[in-house]
């Protein structure tokens, strides 16, 4: 009994780092009262500074040489794009944006979770976020007090508002994609019967965000989780999803008209697309023409709105409507091409983007190889198929979107949990617990 008192303080103490990062998503679900940085952003930034004071008092080598190469290859880009930037204001606003999502959080968040327990509970904090803002966004489409859509105020937003109608469908699908990972490790029955409960649930919030991108992402990602596992148990899970899908649009009509003209809107880019997808193209081909024009560099940050207009043709809209979920109408000037990798290379060149996204590849291969070396025996097979997951979707979304707003934090949390799996030293995260702690739960148990 002595020895399990004593290992429960070193217990406590490897938690509490994983405890300050699970406030992040935590706060997100609070609402918001401001369209600038919120609690979840000061709370990120305190997470870094503490994770600093950490490393300082316990004098360790912060990363690895590979974790320090890889976590810092984005800096290369954004001090060149930094240093052209149209104003030195907005240089330092971007500047700060990218490294707070690319580089320091998702650098606090490895060296804050020491073990998988740690990881599991940031995990689980995803999942919660993606359930609060899914059952907010899914009273909002009953009730008809979400943001409008077709000219009905049925589209769920969550806590995040009309100005950010992809906030909440960001939250709901990494909630969705670690909850499908948990489902599908080794993990105990209780918390895979959860998770799977949990990942059904989050389905229908989803599909009520009435976000393309999203479902692309999410559809891809699952299914590659699915894949790592094994063919026959991806075949069985794909049947029981298609035939819940069945069942809640066709069975119960949940939005079934309204989201089959959105399904269906996904391919309809030549014969008569919406202004949508319209301003999407158009806003892909001024960037294109941008990167064209200042190849190596780009434009400097915050520069595609300065040079969006004389690079566009006449079929971009002035800005898109939003309304309701609490807020009046207005029109939303359209700041970034919506699409991650195009606005990095109009703004930062090919210098930019081949560090940033070679930094998140370099991610996705490490995290990959090592899910293949635990696949069928090693330890940890939920958080590699979370963290993988989490890249995946990740890297496909950007196709589609790109960061701003709140949720952005989120992903900067998302690409902590990827880094954490894909850098951390073999004896961290592969390694089977310390003896002290499982002699503790014998001792308990007894």
């Amino acid at each position: 009994m002595s020895l399990a008192l004593r290992a429960l303080p070193r217990r406590d103490a490897a938690l509490t780092p994983a405890l300050l990062v699970v406030a992040v998503p935590a706060l997100l679900a609070l609402p918001l009262t401001s369209d600038g940085a919120g609690p979840a952003d000061v709370l990120s930034g305190l997470v870094v500074v503490y994770c600093v004071i950490r490393l300082l008092f316990e004098r360790r080598r912060p990363l690895s040489p590979a974790a320090a190469v890889i976590l810092g290859l984005p800096v290369v880009g954004l001090a060149l794009a930094t240093m052209g930037a149209f104003t030195p204001q907005a240089g330092l606003t971007g500047l700060g944006r990218y490294l707070q999502t690319f580089v320091l959080v998702p650098a606090a968040v490895l060296l804050l979770l020491r073990d998988r327990t740690g990881f599991r509970l940031v995990a689980w904090a995803c999942v919660g976020l993606g359930l609060c803002q899914g059952a907010l966004g899914v009273h909002q489409f009953v009730t008809r007090t979400g943001a409008s859509y077709q000219g009905e105020n049925i589209r769920a937003v969550g806590t995040f508002g009309s100005h950010d109608v992809m906030g909440m469908a960001t939250a709901v699908s990494l909630g969705l994609v670690c909850a499908v990972g948990i489902a599908l490790g080794r993990v105990s029955v209780r918390q895979r019967a959860a998770a799977a409960v949990c990942a059904s649930v989050l389905l229908l919030p989803l599909a009520l965000s009435f976000s393309r991108g999203a479902w692309i992402a999410t559809f891809l990602t699952c299914t590659v989780q699915l894949v790592l596992t094994g063919w026959r148990r991806a075949l069985k899970v794909a049947a029981a999803a298609v035939a819940a899908g069945v069942i809640l649009v066709g069975g119960f009509g949940v939005g079934s008209v309204l989201l089959q003209q959105r399904i269906g809107s996904i391919a309809q880019v030549a014969d008569a697309p919406d202004q949508s997808v319209v301003d999407r193209y158009t806003l892909w081909a001024s960037a294109t023409e941008i990167w064209r024009q200042h190849p190596l560099t780009g434009v400097g940050l915050k520069g595609f709105p300065e040079y969006r207009d004389g690079h566009a043709t006449l079929a971009l809209s002035s800005g898109s409507e939003t309304e309701g979920a609490g807020a009046a109408y207005q029109r939303q000037p359209l700041l970034s091409p919506h699409n991650m990798y195009l606005l990095v290379l109009s703004e930062q060149g090919l210098i930019g983007l081949l560090s940033l996204a070679g930094s998140w590849l370099a991610l996705l291969v490490c995290g990959v190889r090592r899910l293949v070396h635990v696949r069928d025996r090693g330890p940890g097979l939920d958080c590699g198929l979370v963290a993988c997951g989490l890249l995946v979707w990740l890297l496909t979304d950007f196709m589609y979107g790109d960061i701003g707003g709140p949720s952005t934090v989120l992903i900067a949390v998302a690409m902590g949990l990827g880094a954490w799996w894909a850098l951390t030293a073999d004896v961290r995260a592969d390694a089977p617990r310390s003896t002290v702690p499982e002699r503790a739960e014998e001792a308990l148990a007894r």
